[in-house]
């Protein structure tokens, strides 16, 4: 890098410095974590992407709020781990084998390859000796050896589950390849069957994957919301209903035990095993009932439960309620699913609205039983009364409160041998088979005389064989003989492998902490290693992630605690922060439409440290920004009057040391010290706080750089001006690293200035002699002084009734309340 003063440059030449800094940051490895290292230490991550081959400006704002937050902390004297790495399996890699004819393994390393320059070339500080990618066998690996660890814990089982099945290509498909209820590929009418598949019992930590959120004080309480609700915990009752003319019983979960004398139907899910016991009763209603189930062959859950009309039929069998002994019909709908909960509700038209539009449609009576607390008259109902009261018609219930009545309906069914207070949960266990290729390999195979058997540690990992066909029809690991044969670990006798491959949600609900001991090749990674670097400091990645990727790696975390693998808290994430979107005309970007700014186009156009200070500057980072060719623009001409106001003066401002402030010989030079250390104060401010509203620190920038521009029209060689000079590639330098670096390099330094220590704020510099307090009544404003900094409440309050403008708003009111922002704002609330 050139150190010699060239003759002054209007503009910044970005395209020659980026590039060269970036390659020596690399090649000076300045960005890695060190081992030993006896600084506190800070880890702070940005979700691993998915290699789908190309990055926008979108995926920019998320990586440059990540980075900035790892530089700000480095230079604030933390050992900062900031690592990247690639979510490389998922069913986009197969999807492009089948219409490219390319193997998802070169697709998927193309990919990988292009993201990474991308990612370089945005100028992250990322320690790429720890990259990792979930598709190297050096991984999954340790993804099959966990998985063993949950069997043997009894943890990870397996059963038959509903899949949405291609009768056609003979292959499972994900919800989004089955749309429309038809098969992405060939248009064939999807079928759901039941397929024997692997599970995670995640609900044996339900609880306290529940309980657990409220010490979670650091994460956007909509996250913590949608996770209570995902896990959805309810208090209630268990209890059966007897069948007619039969021996069989159904049996129902039920929150509002004290609706019981209202129950008007019985609702069971199509594939209930019951149902067939129904049909021997009434078989005459057997066709329409088969009928029914075939019609909900190609519905997935989301469409039975929440888009569809809520429908059912009759099976001509009826129920009796264990306590009314009324009978009540029995009805197969599709709004029930067989593996939630029972497979079985009680319908109460009068409390439930769902059931009241159910009842209505298909002619049912509709019986309130509980009254609002002082209603003594009935009305007839027009929607379903949902709140709690007094009962009515409920036999020795009658006159009980609700919570009255629901704990003595639960003694009373307890007494008969036929219910119990249970506790369900709206969460069910995780189903992690795939029927895909591009995944990890379960590790069990199947002897006919030892039966299900676990792979041996020492022989993982079980790879991926190179040579499949895809073709999209069926299991491509199941057609592959030479991968399905094997020896069975405990007898050596033949066998048969497991085909399925895992669920990507697997590898990402750990990956982050590999990235503590990525290079180790005999273990997932060191207790004590990973113990120095977790939990997470700072996690940052879309809301869209608030259920599955955050709830399986919290339930992960917390296993491997009680294995004793990690200590300290159980949970993975101390913060979590939500980026907002970048849109394009106010449109989410997307290549199908055409609207997509690429990182290459936008470093090529403005350079990396205008693209980072616009993705910065534009909004809040948690809002929605949209890109514009204003703004961004903006930022480069920022760019070019910090390298004006700072690079003719770089030898000279060198000699003026950073620890302390010189003294300010002018107003304006005091100005502008007092600019520099609000713009300090702001960076340090944001990031300590983790608010990360760089923008406002961005405008502070701005105003230190206005200051020093000024100045520089009239003064360049004093002590105070040279100062902010010297200051400047210090403070932008978290925010514009490529920029900060090559002035710092000017003045001389020959060590990078990522590696400076931040500048502290001087309480001094920050001083001033005058404020100017907004005096509002009833929130208007009505006048405005220059007074003082740091004036009491009451003085100012004396200040404000003097002056006319108040009082003419005041005239002889009451002062009820008084609101102060000291040195900022008096608002004095009238009658």
């Amino acid at each position: 890098m050139n150190t010699t003063v060239p003759a002054q440059r209007d503009a910044y030449d970005f395209r020659t410095f980026e590039r060269a800094w970036q390659e020596r940051w690399e090649r000076e490895g300045i960005f890695a974590a060190r081992a030993g290292d006896k600084r506190p230490k800070y880890y702070v991550l940005v979700m691993l992407p998915y290699p789908s081959g190309d990055l926008h400006v979108g995926h920019a704002k998320n990586y440059t709020l990540g980075d900035v937050v790892a530089r700000m902390m480095r230079m604030l004297g933390y050992n900062v781990l900031h690592p990247m790495g690639w979510d490389a399996f998922g069913l986009p890699a197969e999807n492009a084998a089948i219409e490219r004819g390319v193997h998802p393994a070169e697709w998927t390393q193309a990919n990988i390859a292009n993201m990474r320059r991308q990612t370089r070339l945005m100028g992250t500080s990322y320690d790429w000796t720890r990259e990792i990618s979930t598709c190297d066998p050096e991984f999954y690996r340790w993804n099959q050896w966990l998985f063993l660890r949950f069997y043997e814990q009894g943890l990870a089982y397996k059963r038959e589950a509903p899949v949405n099945w291609c009768p056609r290509d003979q292959t499972v498909l994900a919800n989004e390849q089955a749309e429309g209820g038809v098969c992405w590929r060939c248009g064939t009418a999807v079928e759901r069957r039941n397929l024997s598949q692997w599970f995670l019992k995640i609900t044996r930590y339900a609880d306290r994957l529940l309980q657990d959120l409220e010490n979670l004080t650091a994460w956007p309480e909509r996250i913590r919301t949608i996770q209570r609700n995902w896990i959805g915990r309810s208090e209630g009752l268990t209890f059966s209903f007897g069948v007619e003319n039969s021996d069989a019983t159904i049996s129902v979960f039920t929150t509002r035990a004290d609706t019981l004398f209202g129950v008007m139907y019985i609702a069971v899910a199509p594939e209930h095993p019951v149902v067939e016991k129904l049909l021997q009763i009434a078989p005459k209603r057997r066709k329409s009932v088969e009928a029914f189930r075939e019609s909900l062959k190609s519905k997935s859950e989301l469409e039975r439960t929440s888009l569809m009309q809520k429908q059912g039929v009759i099976t001509g069998a009826y129920a009796v309620n264990p306590l009314s002994h009324e009978r009540v019909p029995i009805y197969v709908t599709n709004y029930v699913l067989s593996d939630y909960g029972s497979g079985a509700v009680m319908g109460v038209p009068a409390h439930d609205q769902r059931d009241f539009e159910f009842a209505r449609s298909h002619k049912l009576p509709i019986a309130q039983v509980v009254l609002p607390t002082g209603l003594v008259a009935q009305a007839p109902l027009t929607e379903a009364y949902l709140g709690e009261g007094r009962l009515i018609a409920s036999g020795d219930f009658t006159g009980m409160s609700s919570e009255r009545a629901r704990g003595a309906i639960a003694d009373r069914l307890a007494a008969l041998g036929c219910g119990d207070r249970t506790v369900q949960y709206k969460i069910r266990d995780w189903l992690i088979s795939r029927q895909r290729y591009w995944g990890t390999p379960i590790p069990i195979v199947y002897c006919e005389r030892d039966g299900e058997v676990p792979v041996p540690d020492d022989q993982l990992p079980v790879r991926l064989p190179a040579d499949v066909e895809i073709t999209g029809e069926g299991s491509p690991l199941a057609r592959d003989v030479r991968f399905v044969h094997a020896s069975c670990p405990k007898c050596g006798g033949p066998a048969r492998r497991e085909t399925d491959t895992m669920d990507t949600f697997f590898e990402s609900s750990w990956y982050y902490l590999r990235y503590t001991d990525p290079n180790n090749r005999e273990q997932m990674f060191l207790p004590a290693t990973a113990n120095n670097w977790m939990p997470v400091d700072q996690y940052i990645g879309g809301a869209e992630h608030a259920v599955l990727h955050l709830l399986y790696s919290r339930f992960f975390y917390k296993f491997m605690h009680d294995e004793g693998w990690v200590s300290g808290p159980d949970e993975p994430f101390t913060r979590l922060f939500n980026q907002g979107m970048v849109l394009l005309g106010g449109q989410k970007m997307s290549k199908s439409h055409g609207n997509v700014i690429g990182i290459d186009d936008a470093v090529s156009r403005y350079g990396v440290d205008a693209m980072r200070l616009f993705l910065l500057y534009a909004t809040p980072p948690e809002d929605t920004m949209d890109w514009t060719e204003e703004g961004v623009s903006g930022r480069v001409r920022f760019v070019n009057r910090v390298w004006r106001a700072c690079e003719p003066f770089c030898r000279e401002a060198a000699a003026v040391p950073l620890d302390h402030i010189p003294a300010a010989a002018t107003p304006e030079e005091k100005a502008l010290l007092r600019a520099v250390h609000v713009a300090i104060k702001s960076a340090v401010d944001e990031t300590e706080s983790r608010r990360m509203h760089y923008n406002v620190t961005i405008a502070k920038l701005d105003e230190y750089v206005n200051a020093l521009t000024a100045l520089g029209q009239t003064t360049q060689t004093s002590p105070a001006f040279l100062y902010a000079v010297h200051a400047l590639p210090v403070v932008v330098a978290p925010f514009a690293p490529h920029l900060a670096e090559e002035l710092w390099h000017r003045m001389g330094h020959s060590s990078s200035v990522h590696i400076e220590r931040y500048p502290e704020v001087d309480q001094t510099a920050l001083a001033v002699e005058e404020i100017t307090l907004v005096l509002q009544v009833n929130g208007k404003i009505r006048a405005r002084i220059s007074t003082r900094p740091g004036l009491d409440e009451e003085s100012a309050f004396e200040l404000a009734v003097a002056q006319p403008g108040v009082q003419t708003h005041l005239d002889g009111k009451e002062v009820r309340k008084r609101i102060y922002v000291a040195d900022r704002l008096l608002n004095l609330v009238v009658g």
